[in-house]
């Protein structure tokens, strides 16, 4: 049996393509991208611009007396907001510190308690 043969009796390949056995249509690496690419513009996207949004409302909400978390996991009570408006003074248990509007992660409560100086 020569090469040629063995070619023309493999009638496989040909029934396969004729009968649409190939991988399906999400298999396509063009459509798994299209399909990230949707899920990021829907999903993702607003949920990101949601964020900022509420973290710049907590920032221009702060006052004074206001009980607060830094990125650092320092918890204090705002004394006063500098007036440069990025430097916030807080005070923990026996210390003042000075730190920037951009580490408060978190507000705990709106209280406004009797602050000494």
């Amino acid at each position: 049996m020569t090469f040629t043969a063995l070619i023309a009796e493999d009638p496989a390949p040909a029934a396969a393509a004729k009968d649409g056995a190939g991988a399906p249509f999400w298999a396509n690496p063009l459509f798994m991208i299209a399909i990230f690419g949707l899920f990021f513009l829907v999903v993702m996207l607003p949920a990101q611009r949601r964020a900022k949004r509420e973290a710049k409302k907590m920032m221009d909400n702060l006052k004074p007396g206001a009980k607060i978390i830094t990125s650092s996991g320092i918890v204090g009570s705002i004394v006063k907001i500098k007036d440069s408006g990025d430097e916030v003074v807080i005070r923990t248990e026996e210390t003042k510190l000075c730190v920037l509007k951009s580490t408060i992660t978190r507000v705990v409560s709106e209280e406004t308690p009797e602050i000494k100086s």
